[in-house]
């Protein structure tokens, strides 16, 4: 261990990951793999890589870590101590650097800790502690880490990921330019919609910066991305905003959360993987692949709430026909949200004529799967009639509403809640024998802070970060009950929880509004949680509603909702699968079963989704590449990327067309195609 009371007087060694002190510029100087990241004497930073072709990140020092009082912002610290220390952790091993300085106006003392880990370099963790060391309380409403300002001379200057959700149902990736804003707020941004991943991962071609905290739970942090619109710079960082007003007393401190920064090339996708290896190493899990998760999918939604038994019994034999493995029955069956015992309009036999469903499903050797909103209840269901206590309730006591439900959430920490939750599982699995679960519904992805007493919280603001564990608990139910229970978590169009992942064995595109979403979708799921089945919802919800392509392309689970012989008459549109729509049905779900490349490995680094140009992705099934090609219209060369053998044979399999050969010193390849174009290269 070393400290440094006068700073301007030691000297270190820089290493691979080390810390050093220049006491010319007096800085200090810490590094890990291609990532510098340089300290100040007030305890502003500079972010660089130290890569020959990654262009300059930022201008100088900036105060990037900072409290936000009622009346000014502490940017200013006086550095007075500066220690290194080295350090074991589920990370692994590493260094420590912490820093001291004193804000002399306030008279709070800034602890900044910054962190590196030889098993993952290009990335340091920040911490900061704030100690009111005056005599008088002092009001605080914000503290802010890893708040980068980042210059770019490209066209756009970034691509931006960002993880949070709200009502838009906006795309995760985006372009950024001059006017750019985006809160990326991870609580409830609306009654219904909120949580997200807890990342932000900005790029260029030269360069990609990602951010984020690595708390193994949600926490209601932003993490701002803006450009403004007579600037270039992009200001990035993890912001957590009090309730006002919020007191700093005398002697005490104010802890940050552990942030930090990410240096990578390529695009999100390689900031988002190696988060995932963080956060792993600190101990969240994935489970393994379930088979029967990568099996296509037929959902009866095309007849939606009205449908008939004899619709869903009738599409069957066609379901089997096409190569299609499971039948999903879609929202419609029960008696209410919170009722989830048949109603007596669609089921008039009751429970057993569901069970009699489900065996003829079977008989035709397919899988069954069902719908079902967890956490929603119906104002008028019997459930909250009888038990009003299990909502949850809002600071002012006003229960939290479900708009797109027309439903009250349940507390989801609530003794009966997770007792009916239990109640429902066991129906469904085994009861009724469904072999998975769809649950649905924008409103699982996150929870507001919950003030109902019953709800066994110590603090309302735990009910966000106790909502994994409800879901953990459906999961382990339902694996307990059919061990190769396939449980799909589809939170209508918003991104995500990241907490919940490790709660499901198939993520899905969750009513994606464009073909664009279903890609950019998959490439980050596995990115993610790479084992684990993604989903691309139904065909119809793609571009032209026959959008095969784009789901097969990034190795996408196919689905379809279609309705045959005829549709619903109440249906709000038609989804039937006509003469012609069947034969190109029918040629993709070979196509899938045939190359399941659902299964094989995503190359997700290879292109850039945002600067590349045509859109590209590969899959490698064995010594074969698949490559996927989107494009409005595109007539020229492309260069196929991740080749290791001398010569290849190329194939347009789709169209099963020879395209001649290519080689590793020489992979261009000239194409002309509309939409999409499918190839796979094998080794000569």
């Amino acid at each position: 261990m070393k400290t440094l009371k006068k700073y301007w007087t030691k000297t270190f060694l820089l290493l691979a990951i080390s810390g050093s002190w220049s006491c010319a510029e007096k800085e200090t100087i810490i590094s890990s793999g291609d990532l510098t990241l340089r300290v100040n004497h007030q305890l502003h930073t500079s972010l660089q890589s130290t890569k020959t072709d990654v262009k300059d990140l930022m201008e100088g020092f900036q105060p990037t870590e900072y409290l936000i009082l009622s009346e000014e912002k502490l940017t200013d610290f006086d550095l007075s101590a500066y220690e290194e220390t080295s350090i074991t952790t589920s990370l692994g091993e590493g260094v420590r650097h912490s820093f001291s300085g004193k804000n002399t106006g306030t008279g709070i003392t800034k602890q900044l800790v910054l962190t590196v880990y030889e098993a993952f370099p290009n990335f340091i963790t920040t911490q900061v502690r704030y100690i009111n060391e005056s005599d008088q309380p002092l009001t605080y409403k914000s503290w802010v880490n890893n708040g980068y300002h980042l210059f770019s001379q490209d066209e756009p200057p970034f691509w931006a990921f960002q993880g949070s959700s709200s009502g838009a149902r906006a795309d995760w990736i985006k372009p950024v330019n001059p006017g750019f804003y985006q809160d990326n707020y991870l609580g409830m941004n609306s009654s219904d919609y909120g949580g997200g991943i807890p990342v932000t991962d900005v790029w260029n071609r030269s360069a990609g910066i990602a951010i984020g905290h690595t708390a193994t739970t949600p926490k209601l942090v932003s993490l701002p991305t803006e450009m403004k619109v007579n600037e270039r710079s992009l200001r990035v960082g993890v912001r957590e905003d009090f309730d006002y007003p919020s007191y700093l007393a005398p002697g005490d401190t104010l802890q940050t959360l552990e942030t930090f920064v990410m240096l990578h090339s390529g695009d999100y996708y390689n900031g988002l993987q190696q988060y995932s290896e963080v956060m792993q190493a600190k101990g969240i899990s994935f489970p393994p692949a379930e088979p029967a998760a990568f099996e296509p999918i037929w959902c009866a939604w095309g007849y939606e709430r009205d449908f008939t038994l004899a619709e869903v019994l009738g599409t069957l034999p066609k379901v089997k026909a096409l190569g299609i493995k499971w039948a999903v029955l879609d929202d419609g069956f029960q008696q209410a949200e919170g009722d989830w015992h048949t109603n007596q309009q669609k089921f008039p036999g009751g429970d057993e004529q569901m069970k009699d469903l489900v065996k003829t499903i079977h008989s035709h050797g397919l899988k069954a799967k069902l719908w079902w909103a967890p956490l929603a209840a119906d104002p008028g269901s019997k459930l909250l009639t009888n038990h009003p206590d299990m909502r949850l309730y809002l600071e002012d006591w006003a229960p939290q509403y479900i708009t797109w439900w027309d439903a009250y959430y349940l507390s989801p920490t609530h003794a009966k809640t997770i007792a009916h939750t239990q109640e429902v599982v066991n129906l469904f699995l085994n009861e009724w024998d469904f072999d998975g679960l769809k649950m649905d519904g924008q409103h699982m992805n996150a929870v507001a802070p919950n003030h109902n007493p019953l709800s066994g919280l110590e603090d309302p603001i735990l009910a966000p970060e106790k909502l994994p564990e409800f879901f953990k608990i459906i999961y382990e139910q339902a694996r307990d009950i059919k061990p190769d229970a396939v449980v799909e978590n589809c939170p209508c169009g918003t991104c995500m929880s990241f907490f919940n992942m490790p709660h499901m064995n198939q993520a899905v595109s969750s009513d994606p509004t464009s073909s664009w979403q279903i890609r950019l979708k998959g490439k980050t799921y596995k990115a993610l949680i790479p084992q684990t089945a993604y989903y691309g919802d139904h065909v119809e919800l793609s571009d032209g509603g026959n959008d095969f392509a784009s789901s097969f392309g990034v190795g996408a689970v196919l689905g379809t909702k279609f309705t045959w012989p005829a549709d619903n008459p109440t249906a709000s549109a038609s989804y039937l699968l006509t003469p012609e729509k069947e034969r190109v049905w029918a040629q993709w779900f070979d196509l899938y079963n045939q190359k399941m490349l659902s299964k094989e490995t995503y190359l997700g680094g290879l292109y850039d989704i945002g600067y590349d140009l045509p859109e590209a992705h590969v899959i490698q099934k064995g010594d074969t590449l698949h490559y996927a090609f989107y494009a409005a219209a595109w007539d020229g060369p492309v260069t196929l990327r991740g080749l290791t053998a001398d010569t290849y044979v190329i194939n347009d399999y789709f169209h099963e067309v020879s395209l001649g050969t290519v080689t590793k010193e020489a992979p261009e390849l000239k194409l002309k195609f509309s939409n999409f174009i499918l190839i796979e290269a094998y080794p000569k």
